[in-house]
């Protein structure tokens, strides 16, 4: 009898190490996209719901269901420099020098307890169902800061009152408390016609 070498236990445990190799890089490879696929659904999650908050502010500054909020659109008093003058989440635009206004200010409104942003439907009445699944954690949150603007055409040396326009600033949450989308818009509020 030959003496045996074990040339073919050695070649069988060297394939099957190989393959456990290939198999576990493969198995990562899936993990990790679906991790990039979660993150990316969390975004457009984030994203939608800010989006909506900017529509939610819109609505708010055009026909606020709260007759001192619509008040305020209509005059200039409620528009204060710091957080908790005149009415909540309006904002007078920053002076030349300092920084924006929603630069400076916490949107989330963890910190200042939401004295400078708005939630979403405080307003407006406008419901979100929040929490649950593939859902954002919690309501979006605005900032209205109003600015003197002019229409292409206008004369400001006329004497004219200043047309107002506002900018919105928004933030939307992802299912996961971490993903935060801030979106931001320019609205001019539509003339109304007697």
């Amino acid at each position: 009898m030959q003496r045996q070498r074990g040339i073919a236990l050695l070649v069988s445990l060297m394939l099957l190490i190989m393959v456990m190799l290939l198999s576990v890089s493969a198995a990562l490879l899936c993990l990790q996209g679906e991790k990039a696929a979660r993150g990316e659904r969390d975004r457009d999650v984030a994203f939608l719901t800010a989006e909506d908050a900017l529509k939610d502010a819109e609505r708010d500054i055009q026909n606020s269901s709260d007759p001192s909020r619509r008040a305020a659109f209509e005059g200039a008093d409620a528009f204060g420099k710091a957080c908790g003058t005149g009415g909540v989440g309006l904002r007078a635009r920053a002076s030349a020098g300092e920084s924006a206004v929603w630069q400076v200010v916490d949107l989330s409104g963890k910190e200042d307890g939401g004295s400078c942003t708005v939630t979403h439907g405080a307003y407006t009445a406008a419901a979100m169902p929040t929490g649950e699944g593939f859902l954002p954690f919690k309501k979006p949150r605005y900032l209205i800061e109003r600015m003197a603007c002019h229409q292409p055409g206008d004369d400001a040396s006329a004497g004219a009152p200043p047309q107002y326009c506002y900018r919105v600033t928004a933030i939307g949450f992802g299912a996961n408390p971490e993903m935060e989308v801030v979106l931001q818009s320019v609205f001019s509020k539509p003339e109304e016609k007697p």
